[in-house]
């Protein structure tokens, strides 16, 4: 009699995700998201990243900060809302800050390519760039500036909200990738001429404050830091920073003596003679920044 063979086994087919299920890792982070009961992140009402680049871009930074690992993408935008829905970030833009303890100390300039009008046409995120400035040398007491910590926070927040919003995240329409991002700002921190030259307990807790909630609530907004002006003293913010910035970020940090070569920095940037526009003092040739720039509303 003769043996009938038995059917080969096959491979066990993929079955197709459910309309309701995610199937990228973009997509799982946009299902989590819209659970939240806060919607907004740096102005963008986060969508379907699918069909909406502003949220793309926003859901994409999160998964690019943590190589990819949806799980702690997940974590981190947790935490993200969590903290927007509590401190209201875009509400802080609009509070007025006291004049003696932060005017002059922060700035927002943007700076675009040669012909202006094309660049804001188009939309282009590559013929702009964006930079905050905090200009620590201009402190004038230690403890009305630093000694409210919380009051402290919210001037940095609406400094760096303004700095977003120069980003036009809401309007963008080129998706980014986890190799293309040009959303991203400069920061620049100068400590020409800074006073306090010991370690002092409020701005070492301003310091590690603002360190944490940047590293948690702005991902890959960074392009590079400069910390210009530097004296050796304030070594002590870089071990602050590596307990909570990633390494690859550390990476793009820049301690410089003389604030005067940093234009030349900047030869790299699709926007032709950047470091020509920036304020003399910095080795350009623009205007000062309290005429250039832009910050938080204070009187």
């Amino acid at each position: 009699m003769a043996e009938t063979e038995a059917p080969k086994a096959e491979a066990p087919k993929a079955e197709a995700p459910k309309p309701d299920e995610p199937s990228t890792p973009i997509q799982e982070l946009w299902t989590y998201a819209k659970s939240h009961s806060h919607p907004e992140v740096w102005g963008v009402v986060l969508q379907d990243p699918a069909t909406h680049i502003p949220s793309q871009i926003v859901l994409q930074k999160y998964l690019n900060a943590n190589d990819g690992d949806v799980v702690k993408a997940r974590d981190q935008l947790t935490k993200t809302l969590d903290w927007r829905a509590k401190l209201q970030p875009l509400e802080l833009i609009k509070q007025t800050y006291n004049e003696a303890k932060f005017g002059g100390l922060g700035y927002v300039t943007k700076y675009l390519s040669s012909d202006e009008k094309a660049a804001e046409a188009a939309n282009d995120p590559e013929a702009q760039e964006i930079f905050t400035w905090n200009i620590y040398g201009g402190v004038k007491s230690i403890d009305e500036t630093f000694g409210n910590l919380d009051e402290f926070i919210n001037w940095r927040v609406a400094l760096m909200e303004l700095a977003v919003q120069e980003l036009n995240l809401p309007t963008a329409t080129k998706p980014i990738t986890a190799d293309w991002d040009p959303y991203k700002i400069f920061q620049v921190h100068d400590y020409k001429s800074i006073s306090f030259l010991r370690q002092s307990p409020a701005v070492k807790s301003a310091s590690t404050e603002t360190i944490r909630v940047f590293a948690t609530a702005y991902p890959e907004l960074l392009k590079e830091k400069f910390f210009i002006n530097v004296p050796v003293i304030m070594g002590f913010m870089y071990g602050i920073m590596k307990l909570f910035v990633a390494p690859k970020t550390i990476k793009k940090f820049h301690p410089m003596s003389n604030g005067g070569y940093l234009a030349k920095e900047f030869t790299d940037s699709k926007v032709p003679a950047l470091g020509e526009k920036l304020p003399t003092e910095y080795g350009g040739k623009g205007a000062a920044l309290k005429a250039q720039g832009k910050g938080p509303t204070v009187q």
